[in-house]
């Protein structure tokens, strides 16, 4: 299927979830993932907050702040076009919607860390396959963030989990050389781990 036409039913599939199923399913994710023991050895971690239907992770985060790790969430770099920064937020902290409608914590640049520093990130997706390759939103923002990853040979951090709902799996995701596979994908099934 054209990748355009993919994306656009899955979000629309995904958007159009039922609020009580939404929640089930993301509840479910949220499980697997506070369960991994890449979550439990992370000391800085990554989240988003859900929109448009995606995966809710508040269970994560909640569970994340209970053990005392540092959250961040993904904001828009003023300085390099189409990249994230990450700010930390306590759940308490005001947000703000950046350009696309996304919140954001409000920051100052100082407190912002470079992808590098995390530990564990939990990104969003449209789709996956069963190699990890991931389907953005079509803005190649982590693509571009994330992009030193694909020159590491021995250290690999952050670790990249991808969180979305079973029917968010493909049979296949075609590539181009600067997309950044992720390193598995939490759905309300499990863990899927990458087969490549």
């Amino acid at each position: 299927m054209n990748p355009s036409l993919l994306r656009s039913r899955l979000i629309a599939t995904r958007r159009n979830l039922p609020p009580d199923e939404r929640l089930e399913r993301s509840r479910a994710i949220c499980r697997h993932i506070i369960h991994h023991p890449r979550f439990d050895r992370a000391r800085n971690l990554a989240c988003y907050l859900a929109v448009g239907g995606e995966a809710d992770l508040h269970a994560v985060m909640e569970e994340a702040w209970a053990m005392g790790k540092r959250l961040y969430l993904p904001v828009l770099s003023p300085l390099r076009h189409n990249r994230l920064w990450f700010a930390p937020w306590d759940g308490i902290a005001p947000l703000r919607r950046n350009r696309f409608g996304i919140p954001e914590p409000l920051h100052t640049w100082r407190e912002t860390i470079p992808p590098q520093m995390l530990d564990l990130v939990i990104a969003p997706l449209v789709a996956f396959d069963a190699e990890c390759h991931r389907m953005g939103m079509g803005g190649g923002f982590y693509d571009r963030t994330f992009a030193f990853l694909l020159h590491r040979r021995h250290w690999r951090k952050p670790w990249m989990l991808g969180a979305a709902y079973e029917f968010q799996q493909v049979e296949r995701i075609s590539t181009r050389r600067w997309d950044v596979p992720i390193d598995a994908v939490a759905t309300e099934r499990g863990i899927h781990s990458c087969k490549r």
